[in-house]
């Protein structure tokens, strides 16, 4: 009976491996393989799902497809998140490669996929998109260092709690926040830009901040100085966000449109391939050394 799933959600019934804790055991087994600090980093429950159910508008992280593809060998992982239309009871197997032709055939002259998006390993049309398929928790979650730079930074102080966020600097997460100065001129030339009321991006940032301090408030002794506030009055260009110094997270601020209109590009650091990770690392790195701290 044709259902509507994905490959993924069909191969895993065969095995039956279809509910979540049993995925991740199987996930965690397949990273001690692998590479070790895989182990844990799973999907969420809410991702887990859209796998299954094909509600997705891009690959998974990098290192999401490289489990997926040594859990099922000879499936690529854009085939295991494709719809599946057929019967889901009969055994589905890899796709047989065409045996090798005793002629040569021509190739075309192409960079590698690897050279030509270098360390970018996914591309979203906006940011809106980009939190509809990897939520702030799976950003922030286990994360032991953050680098934020951006605006009011809504995503680490709205759109994630409390909470967690005091719960993770109590356990050793380091953060640093960088905002626009909610009393600089550039925040006002950007309202003027996106055609905003005076006044309205400043008391966002406000807001945020007020946030992010209230958290900071609340932090044992033993862990204060582990979220370090700045501000800084500069045309905005990007938002930044960089985790463990490994992922990177880029939305340029586009002339005329709000900042969850603008593309956002996911950066994994590899030291294999020249890449930008190291550029923006060392952006924030610049506008971190420039700022103000706040009183």
């Amino acid at each position: 009976m044709a259902t509507e799933s994905t490959l993924l959600r069909v191969l895993l019934r065969q095995r039956h491996m279809q509910g979540y804790r049993t995925f991740c055991k199987e996930y965690d087994r397949i990273a001690k393989q692998l590479d070790t600090d895989l182990i844990g980093k799973y999907p969420s429950k809410a991702q887990f799902y859209r796998w299954l159910s094909g509600d997705l508008l891009g690959l998974p992280y990098a290192d999401h497809c490289r489990i997926l593809e040594k859990m099922f060998p000879g499936w690529t992982a854009e085939q295991l998140l494709t719809p599946h239309e057929g019967d889901t009871d009969s055994l589905i197997t890899p796709p047989q490669r065409p045996e090798a032709s005793t002629h040569p055939v021509p190739r075309p002259v192409q960079m590698p996929q690897q050279t030509r998006l270098a360390d970018v390993t996914a591309v979203y049309p906006s940011r809106s998109e980009f939190l509809h398929n990897v939520t702030p928790r799976d950003l922030f979650e286990g994360a032991q260092e953050i680098h934020i730079a951006g605006l009011s930074l809504n995503v680490l102080c709205q759109q994630y709690s409390d909470k967690a966020l005091l719960d993770s600097i109590e356990t050793g997460t380091v953060i640093k926040a960088l905002f626009l100065n909610p009393n600089g001129h550039h925040i006002t030339a950007r309202e003027h830009e996106e055609g905003l009321p005076e006044g309205h991006l400043s008391m966002l940032t406000r807001l945020s901040i007020e946030a992010l301090r209230r958290v900071g408030s609340k932090v044992s002794p033993d862990a204060r100085g582990q979220l370090d506030i700045r501000v800084y009055d500069e045309p905005i260009r990007y938002n930044i966000l960089i985790t463990d110094r490994a992922k990177c997270v880029v939305q340029p601020y586009l002339p005329d449109a709000r900042g969850v209109e603008s593309p956002t590009f996911v950066i994994e650091k590899d030291d294999a391939v020249p890449g930008l990770f190291a550029t923006f690392s060392q952006v924030f790195d610049s506008m971190w050394d420039r700022a103000k701290e706040t009183g």
